[in-house]
């Protein structure tokens, strides 16, 4: 039987590779004849240029940014020819985060696109998700040299007085074509904006997304209001926006990954495709890795199941995202060993899975 391996990471525990070599490892135990093509995926945000670097090859570039809150992080710049490719949540990742999530800035995010840039780079793609900040990208913006009457890189914070806002340094400094790989389709302000959506999960209270979405809202009034209203402005904590301000295209991240990975083709080939990440969940259908692998396998008329840490979905909800079946770590083991030994509880789960579908 020919297997297709292609999950997410799983979420504070694995990675994409580690998570397809451990649905490999215990696939195999029960079915040591199978064919198995691993292909890890990301959907823009953390992953995204390790999984390209694994399909793609290229040049990998060490560079030292500036994090959420100013200290210095370590990043890296994929060069595949005049392209290059950096990650958002490598410079202003949730993981990042050790202060108060409204001064958080984005701009070792702008600091990335200006390694790419002064690199040789015609072509920088951002890949989109997992960050700690809500600035609505205007720590990018500064880094590439905009101006304001407001802190720009001071976090969301600093744009509590903004009025206006001048882009032209940065628009001209960028100078390249900008693609904004985002897995989410969300405006920058209001009832579905990043503050209100994904604010509570970066540490923002609730009493507190009133005003600081306010303050993007007067943000987006000093620079574009149409464009704060576009899909994927509020990818990021509004880094989406920062790039669509400076004429970025928006691709979904898990669209561009599967292009690169040849995901349809490997799909075609394969007998049934295998895709997993930590939270299994309705959100997925909002351009996770899960619904898209699964959409490319239902192309390929192949069946699609998911191995995750939990499973939050029912049957219905499940076959809605185009999944067959889905199988949950912790049912299987528990939360503590899920958790304590991510990698062989994964690899329990496949070979159990296995037995009902290798044939």
């Amino acid at each position: 039987m020919r297997v297709l391996i292609a999950p997410d990471k799983f979420a504070g525990t694995l990675t994409a590779v580690e998570a397809a070599d451990a649905i490999a490892a215990g696939w195999r135990r029960q079915a040591p004849d199978d064919d198995l093509d691993l292909a890890p995926m990301a959907d823009g945000g953390p992953g995204f240029v390790d999984v390209l670097h694994a399909a793609l090859g290229g040049e990998l570039s060490a560079v030292t940014v500036s994090g959420p809150h100013g200290s210095p992080v370590p990043a890296v710049v994929l060069r595949v020819g005049e392209t290059a490719y950096v990650e958002s949540a490598q410079a202003a990742g949730l993981h990042l985060l050790d202060g108060d999530p409204e001064t958080a800035t984005s701009r070792g995010v702008g600091e990335l696109v200006l390694a790419a840039v002064e690199g040789g780079a015609r072509t920088v793609v951002v890949g989109l998700g997992g960050s700690g900040t809500n600035d609505g990208g205007a720590g990018v913006l500064a880094a590439l040299g905009a101006t304001s009457d407001a802190v720009l890189d001071g976090g969301a914070t600093g744009l509590s007085q903004v009025t206006t806002v001048d882009l032209a340094a940065a628009r001209g400094r960028a100078g390249v074509t900008l693609v904004a790989a985002s897995d989410v389709d969300n405006p920058l302000t209001g009832l579905f904006g990043a503050t209100k959506t994904f604010g509570p999960q970066k540490g923002i209270a609730e009493e507190r997304i009133a005003e600081v979405d306010g303050w993007l809202e007067a943000f987006a009034t000093a620079t574009d209001r149409r464009t704060s209203l576009e899909k994927g402005a509020g990818a990021a904590g509004g880094i989406g926006y920062a790039l669509l301000l400076l004429g970025a295209t928006r691709e979904p991240g898990i669209g561009l990954v599967t292009d690169a990975v040849a995901l349809a083709e490997r799909a075609r080939r394969a007998d049934l495709v295998v895709t997993g990440e930590g939270a299994f969940d309705f959100s997925s259908r909002a351009g996770k890795v899960p619904y898209g692998v699964a959409g490319v396998a239902s192309e390929a008329l192949r069946p699609c199941i998911a191995l995750a840490g939990q499973v939050l979905v029912g049957s219905r909800e499940m076959r809605a995202l185009g999944i067959e079946s889905a199988y949950s770590l912790v049912d299987l083991v528990g939360e503590e060993r899920a958790l304590g030994a991510p990698a062989d509880a994964l690899a329990d789960l496949a070979e159990r899975v296995a037995r009902t579908w290798s044939r």
